[in-house]
């Protein structure tokens, strides 16, 4: 692919693609909890730029709420929410110990060429450039389940299922100019619904069990068997 030949969009979203993988990679290898959610606020900013940009392209003005929602939600919000849930409860300073770091990576960089492979039908469907966004797109996805079967602490966990939800709003983004604001509207208010449940959820869990690591909850569930 010539990069020269691409529009200033295209090229634009490719630009973004690259550094929502980037962060998505980040969020995978983080250990500190307020370093993971600073890398999620960084991932909420560029989707806020995805939409702006989608919005100057292809003069929907409804864009650009869905472009500051992003932004105020994503990219502010519900990380403030999170890092002071964390604060409070005193998680700043631990230091999550995951199992084979560099595997973790390998694995990751496996799951992006896998979606690659999957994704190459698309390119006789569409052009080139949607393809790329839809393998990263669902790279994240797979990435952010990762997360999810790789981090012990419910935050870390909360982080890679809103990380998931990021990059099916970039594939619905860029492969479609945009959804409905209706859709759009539901799904940011789902969003800050979920991080407000998970915030009470936390303090409940952490208050009854001391601990937040889901490897001492299943010894618990095991233990009352």
């Amino acid at each position: 692919m010539n990069i020269e030949t691409l529009s200033p969009y295209e090229q634009g979203i490719l630009v973004l693609a690259a550094l929502l993988l980037y962060t998505s990679f980040g969020l995978l290898a983080k250990s500190r909890l307020l370093d993971l959610i600073n890398t999620f606020a960084w991932q909420g900013a560029l989707l806020a730029a995805t939409a702006a940009l989608v919005a100057l392209v292809s003069h929907q003005p409804h864009l650009y709420i869905s472009a500051l929602l992003t932004l105020a939600l994503k990219a502010w919000l519900i990380p403030w929410m999170l890092r002071t849930q964390v604060l409070r409860l005193r998680l700043h300073h631990e230091v999550e110990n995951l199992a084979h770091p560099t595997l973790l990576l390998l694995g990751g960089v496996a799951l992006v060429i896998f979606c690659y492979y999957v994704t190459l039908p698309v390119e006789h469907l569409s052009t080139l450039i949607t393809r790329n966004t839809i393998a990263v797109s669902l790279a994240n996805v797979l990435l952010s389940m990762l997360i999810l079967i790789s981090h012990r602490q419910a935050v870390s966990q909360v982080v890679g299922f809103m990380a998931m939800e990021n990059g099916l709003f970039f594939a619905a983004l860029v492969s479609t100019y945009g959804m409905p604001m209706v859709v759009e509207l539901g799904i940011a208010f789902d969003v800050l619904v979920a991080a407000v449940l998970f915030g009470v959820f936390f303090f409940h869990i952490r208050e009854n069990l001391d601990s937040l690591d889901v490897d001492q909850m299943s010894r618990l569930s095991e233990a009352e068997e």
